[in-house]
Protein backbone atom coordinates (compact mmCIF):
# COMPACT_ATOMS: atom_id res chain seq x y z
CA UNK A 1 0.00 0.00 0.00
CA UNK A 2 2.62 2.16 0.79
CA UNK A 3 4.60 1.44 -2.60
CA UNK A 4 1.48 2.60 -4.15
CA UNK A 5 0.71 5.54 -2.38
CA UNK A 6 4.43 6.78 -3.29
CA UNK A 7 4.11 5.75 -6.89
CA UNK A 8 1.12 7.69 -7.12
CA UNK A 9 2.60 10.99 -5.24
CA UNK A 10 5.69 11.01 -7.41
CA UNK A 11 3.43 10.39 -10.86
CA UNK A 12 1.86 13.47 -9.26
CA UNK A 13 4.88 15.73 -8.53
CA UNK A 14 5.43 17.00 -12.26
CA UNK A 15 1.64 18.12 -12.74
CA UNK A 16 2.72 20.62 -9.13
CA UNK A 17 5.60 21.80 -10.98
CA UNK A 18 3.46 22.64 -13.91
CA UNK A 19 0.94 24.24 -12.13
CA UNK A 20 3.02 27.30 -10.06
CA UNK A 21 2.39 30.46 -11.06
CA UNK A 22 5.42 32.07 -13.20
CA UNK A 23 7.24 34.62 -11.52
CA UNK A 24 8.66 37.65 -13.53
CA UNK A 25 12.35 37.79 -12.74
CA UNK A 26 13.02 41.38 -14.36
CA UNK A 27 9.88 44.12 -14.18
CA UNK A 28 9.70 45.79 -16.76
CA UNK A 29 11.30 49.48 -16.72
CA UNK A 30 9.60 51.98 -18.61
CA UNK A 31 11.11 55.66 -20.05
CA UNK A 32 8.92 57.85 -18.97
CA UNK A 33 5.34 58.16 -16.96
CA UNK A 34 3.76 58.27 -20.83
CA UNK A 35 5.22 55.08 -22.44
CA UNK A 36 4.07 53.70 -18.67
CA UNK A 37 0.55 55.26 -18.98
CA UNK A 38 0.36 53.83 -23.00
CA UNK A 39 1.66 50.33 -21.77
CA UNK A 40 -1.15 49.82 -19.41
CA UNK A 41 -4.00 51.11 -21.58
CA UNK A 42 -2.76 48.90 -24.39
CA UNK A 43 -2.51 45.47 -22.41
CA UNK A 44 -5.61 46.37 -20.43
CA UNK A 45 -7.30 46.13 -23.84
CA UNK A 46 -5.30 42.01 -25.18
CA UNK A 47 -6.55 39.23 -23.78
CA UNK A 48 -4.17 36.41 -21.79
CA UNK A 49 -3.86 33.68 -24.55
CA UNK A 50 -3.70 30.96 -21.91
CA UNK A 51 -5.82 32.22 -19.26
CA UNK A 52 -9.40 33.52 -21.83
CA UNK A 53 -10.66 35.44 -19.11
CA UNK A 54 -8.08 37.58 -17.77
CA UNK A 55 -6.73 40.52 -19.56
CA UNK A 56 -2.92 40.75 -20.77
CA UNK A 57 -2.04 43.13 -17.95
CA UNK A 58 -3.92 40.60 -14.94
CA UNK A 59 -2.36 37.41 -15.98
CA UNK A 60 0.60 35.70 -14.45
CA UNK A 61 1.12 33.46 -17.17
CA UNK A 62 4.25 33.31 -18.14
CA UNK A 63 3.39 33.66 -22.12
CA UNK A 64 1.22 36.91 -20.67
CA UNK A 65 5.23 37.96 -19.32
CA UNK A 66 6.53 37.12 -22.84
CA UNK A 67 3.51 39.01 -24.56
CA UNK A 68 3.72 42.20 -21.77
CA UNK A 69 7.97 42.40 -23.32
CA UNK A 70 6.77 41.56 -26.99
CA UNK A 71 4.24 44.59 -26.67
CA UNK A 72 6.71 47.19 -24.55
CA UNK A 73 9.26 46.37 -27.40
CA UNK A 74 7.09 46.72 -30.67
CA UNK A 75 5.49 50.03 -28.67
CA UNK A 76 9.74 51.31 -28.53
CA UNK A 77 10.38 50.10 -32.14
CA UNK A 78 7.39 52.50 -32.86
CA UNK A 79 4.60 51.13 -33.66
CA UNK A 80 0.93 52.65 -32.90
CA UNK A 81 -1.26 50.80 -30.37
CA UNK A 82 -3.25 49.39 -33.70
CA UNK A 83 0.08 48.40 -35.54
CA UNK A 84 0.73 46.19 -31.75
CA UNK A 85 -2.88 44.95 -31.98
CA UNK A 86 -2.38 43.63 -35.50
CA UNK A 87 0.84 42.38 -34.69
CA UNK A 88 -0.80 40.20 -32.14
CA UNK A 89 -3.99 39.13 -34.06
CA UNK A 90 -2.15 38.07 -37.06
CA UNK A 91 0.14 35.50 -34.35
CA UNK A 92 -2.92 35.03 -32.24
CA UNK A 93 -6.18 35.36 -34.12
CA UNK A 94 -9.14 38.04 -33.13
CA UNK A 95 -9.23 36.05 -30.09
CA UNK A 96 -6.90 37.78 -28.42
CA UNK A 97 -8.92 41.49 -28.44
CA UNK A 98 -11.32 41.64 -25.66
CA UNK A 99 -13.43 43.77 -28.01
CA UNK A 100 -13.22 41.87 -31.62
CA UNK A 101 -13.11 43.84 -34.60
CA UNK A 102 -16.62 43.87 -36.95
CA UNK A 103 -15.71 41.61 -39.15
CA UNK A 104 -17.25 38.77 -41.74
CA UNK A 105 -16.05 36.30 -38.81
CA UNK A 106 -17.55 38.64 -35.96
CA UNK A 107 -20.97 39.16 -37.49
CA UNK A 108 -22.73 36.59 -35.25
CA UNK A 109 -20.72 38.00 -32.16
CA UNK A 110 -21.97 41.69 -32.80
CA UNK A 111 -25.42 40.96 -34.39
CA UNK A 112 -26.58 37.60 -32.08
CA UNK A 113 -28.11 39.35 -29.29
CA UNK A 114 -30.28 41.64 -31.34
CA UNK A 115 -31.13 38.92 -33.53
CA UNK A 116 -31.92 37.29 -30.49
CA UNK A 117 -33.92 39.88 -28.67
CA UNK A 118 -35.94 40.38 -32.08
CA UNK A 119 -36.95 36.79 -31.67
CA UNK A 120 -38.46 36.43 -27.98
CA UNK A 121 -40.34 40.01 -28.56
CA UNK A 122 -42.28 38.80 -31.85
CA UNK A 123 -43.05 35.16 -29.46
CA UNK A 124 -43.71 37.01 -26.61
CA UNK A 125 -46.07 39.67 -29.11
CA UNK A 126 -47.58 36.02 -30.37
CA UNK A 127 -48.44 34.95 -27.25
CA UNK A 128 -49.83 37.76 -26.03
CA UNK A 129 -51.70 38.01 -29.23
CA UNK A 130 -53.18 34.13 -29.09
CA UNK A 131 -54.15 34.97 -25.22
CA UNK A 132 -56.00 37.72 -26.04
CA UNK A 133 -58.09 36.83 -29.10
CA UNK A 134 -58.79 33.41 -26.93
CA UNK A 135 -59.48 35.28 -23.83
CA UNK A 136 -62.95 35.97 -24.31
CA UNK A 137 -65.16 33.67 -22.06
CA UNK A 138 -68.71 32.81 -22.90
CA UNK A 139 -70.84 33.40 -19.41
CA UNK A 140 -73.37 30.34 -19.01
CA UNK A 141 -75.48 32.15 -16.20
CA UNK A 142 -77.22 28.47 -15.97
CA UNK A 143 -73.73 27.03 -14.29
CA UNK A 144 -73.24 26.82 -10.62
CA UNK A 145 -69.97 26.94 -9.78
Amino acid sequence: MKAFLLALLLACMPALAIAQVATDPTPLQFNDAAEEQRFRALVSELRCVMCQNQSLADSNAQIAYDLRREVLKLMRQGKSNAEVRDFLVARYGEFVLYRPRVAGKTWLLWLGPIVLVLIGGMVVAHIVRKRSDHGTVATDDTQEW
